[in-house]
């Protein structure tokens, strides 16, 4: 048996850029170490595995060495490829069962506006050995259920980071760091970078589900209701963040980069 499987680059309007993300539709569910091994052989930050279920797709989402619970990226991809390929009308809503509930997506012209759960951070000490690991101090940190998160002192520092990614994998986190500082420069309200050595990802190059928490921090700290980000990686991407009470409008948009056959056996 041979299933459709794509490469998007999302969070970007133009190939190599964004973060490059895998998309399996699927006719039936397959087992976890099935698509683990998928996911492993694709290489990609995330691979996303959809199974149509009722008026939507049940979703899950897998780094090449684990399964996680939110992803932004692979989302926007898997909604774009639905679209693209003609699985939903241009004007219907994707919906996705996940393991953080229903998420949903629609078209806004050229952009994709994803509804996800806000994940604000509290504030709370960074875990041992975090600031050594990344070579600069933070100037505030906290956590959510996924991700330790800090704020430091400019644009230019987060730019210049190199973590010890040795050291930081060793650093007690759920999943990953989201590292953010103000945007130095009009357009953009701020930067971020993420990484997750203990997901098996050193560096995300950009990271929606982080920006359940991004959104909410500096909505509060700027006082605006609609903010751009910008996850200022290698490849870097650009976020539109709207945050609604206890839910986050998170825009995006992609670029179909591969289409091939999976032989799903």
């Amino acid at each position: 048996m041979r299933v459709p499987i794509y490469t998007v680059d999302a969070f970007t309007d133009r190939p190599f850029a964004g973060n490059p993300a895998g998309v399996c539709i699927l006719p039936e569910p397959r087992g976890e170490a099935w698509m683990q091994d998928v996911a492993r052989e694709m290489n990609l930050c995330e691979t996303a595995f959809l199974v149509r279920k009722n008026q939507g797709y049940d979703l899950r989402w897998f780094t090449p060495t684990v399964e996680v619970d939110l992803c932004g990226h692979a989302t926007l991809a898997s909604a774009h490829i639905l679209w693209e390929r003609g699985h939903l009308s241009p004007d219907a809503t994707a919906r996705f069962q996940t393991r953080s509930g229903l998420l949903t997506a629609v078209r806004l012209g050229a952009w994709i506006e994803m509804d996800f759960p806000a994940e604000p951070p509290a504030a709370e000490s960074a875990p041992a050995g975090l600031e050594a690991a990344l070579g600069t101090r933070a100037i505030w940190a906290g956590r959510n259920r996924m991700d330790v998160f800090v704020e430091i002192a400019s644009e230019a520092a987060l730019r210049a980071l190199k973590p010890d990614f040795s050291a930081l994998g060793a650093v007690e986190t759920p999943r990953g760091v989201i590292v953010t500082a103000q945007a130095a420069a009009a357009g953009c309200d701020f930067v971020s970078r993420f990484f997750a050595p203990r997901a098996g990802i050193s560096e995300d190059p950009v990271t929606g589900s982080a920006h359940c928490a991004l959104g909410p921090y500096w909505a509060a700290k700027l006082g605006k209701g609609a903010l751009i980000g910008y996850q200022a990686s290698a490849r870097g991407g650009w976020v539109k963040v709207t945050p609604a009470e206890a839910r986050v409008k998170l825009g995006g948009q992609a670029v179909t980069m591969i289409c091939g056959e999976l032989d799903a056996g």
